[in-house]
């Protein structure tokens, strides 16, 4: 199961108390209290392994170590070791305390989320030539702690969208290497999955249906999966009895949920047409038209209408080598 949206508590380590002491050795004096060690810090770093999350299935705390209180004879308190977690790449960082968000856009990208506590001064260190004997030490301060909020939201080239059971983990499947269970009933896809195309990373999108963005069905759960896609195709059965709502169905949720969503560059794919007769995705096709829509008929079992595909997606890849 992919866990792609999860509220943590991250705390940073305390600082180490300093120390009172005095030199125990004979014939010398004067303060050696020490300071304490620095508490660690927390850290989040981006990788590209999309299940990074689900280490806070059942755990909701990361916590570093506090430094250690100083000793006598001058010995500094050990630091804290910082705790560092990885998080996928996409994932938006939120900071319900601060509102601060920040995002994990590459892998290796290391972002600060809790400051460690800074050790406190022994008395050693309030030495002076009017109070050679200081008994004072400073306390450790507190390490930060938030209330932190991780959502993953994937990053592809191509999202595949449309209704249940339209096609896309077969399509997914063929172009890839992405091994999608595929079953002739709704909702077999239950969480995003990426395969790779050459130079395109293709996401295939769960299932949406009428009502997604007010969290019907699936909900708004896989919605935001979307907006980080360049290129949306919108995968249409032939065996639906009204393909026109349907794609219209899906294209009015993308704008409720976000009207830029439905800006994007979008593709139309009549799929399955092997199981239709040619007469009836004749009619289908115009029906697109009539509606503006230059829909690609297609079946995974019918090598024409994918080597057509196969020259769409190409067209992509060297539009994407443009812009870089």
């Amino acid at each position: 199961m992919l866990i792609d949206d999860v509220t943590i508590r991250v705390a940073a380590g305390n600082g180490g108390d300093g120390s009172v002491a005095f030199n125990k050795n004979l014939m010398e004096l004067g303060p050696t209290g020490a300071s304490g060690g620095n508490g660690g810090s927390v850290f989040c770093e981006g990788v590209a392994d999309l299940g990074a999350l689900a280490r806070w299935r059942n755990s909701k705390e990361a916590i570093a170590e506090s430094g250690e209180p100083g000793g006598m004879q001058y010995r500094d308190g050990r630091d804290g070791k910082d705790l560092t977690f990885p998080v996928p790449v996409g994932t938006v960082v939120h900071n319900l305390d601060t509102k601060e968000d920040i995002e994990i856009a590459s892998i290796g990208q290391r972002v600060l989320l809790a400051r460690g506590g800074k050790g406190g001064r022994g008395n050693f260190h309030f030495r002076s030539s009017i109070n050679t004997s200081p008994k004072r030490a400073e306390s450790g301060t507190p390490g930060q702690s938030w209330s932190i909020r991780l959502e993953l939201k994937l990053t592809a080239d191509i999202g595949l969208i449309g209704m249940p059971n339209a096609g896309k983990s077969s399509l997914l499947n063929e172009l890839t290497r992405a091994q999608q269970k595929v079953a002739n009933y709704p909702f077999t896809t239950l969480e995003p999955s990426l395969g790779v195309y050459y130079e395109l990373v293709l996401a295939d999108i769960p299932g949406l249906i009428e009502g997604a963005a007010s969290g019907k069905g699936l909900g708004i759960k896989f919605l935001r999966h979307v907006e980080r896609t360049r290129t949306l195709f919108h995968l249409v059965s032939c065996e639906s009895d009204d393909p026109i709502r349907d794609w219209t169905i899906i294209r009015n949720e993308l704008g409720a949920y976000s009207p830029a969503m439905i800006q994007k560059d979008e593709k139309v794919l009549l799929t399955k047409t092997d199981l239709s007769t040619a007469a009836s995705v004749a009619r289908i096709l115009e029906r697109f038209r009539e509606a503006g829509v230059d829909a690609l008929p297609l079946s995974i079992h019918d090598s024409e209408s994918m080597a057509k595909l196969e020259q769409l997606l190409r067209s992509l890849i060297a539009a994407k080598s443009a812009a870089a």
